[in-house]
């Protein structure tokens, strides 16, 4: 497992929304936005919240992955304020996600 530190933790009262920026150490080139949101929202005890990743930036000569964070109490304000192709981007990975998921469960044959 990899080690979070936080660069910054801010809480931006005009767009109500919390906006963390980390470092994933040891994961260079091997971690995906939604593991990513994951990580953060488990590190952060952000259950109940909608956690967005904006960007994964990986840094050259260094297993580190420097990651920025969206979180919104409530996701209609979260569709309000950013585009909807992120939307549509990240269901597409959970979409991706969950089929190699129930793929990997049936075994290679197709569970035929």
């Amino acid at each position: 497992m990899s080690a979070i530190e936080t660069v910054s933790d801010v809480e931006n009262a005009f767009l109500s929304r919390r906006e963390i920026t980390c470092v994933f150490a040891g994961l260079g080139g091997r971690l995906g936005k939604l593991e990513a949101a994951g990580m953060v929202s488990e590190r952060f005890g952000l259950g109940g919240k909608t956690v967005i990743p904006m960007g994964l930036k990986n840094h050259v000569g260094r297993p580190a992955v420097t990651g920025t964070f969206y979180v919104y109490g409530d996701e209609a304000k979260a569709k309000a304020h950013i585009r909807p192709a992120v939307f549509e981007r990240l269901e597409k990975a959970r979409k991706a996600a969950e089929e190699k998921a129930a793929g990997g469960a049936a075994g290679p044959d197709g569970g035929e």
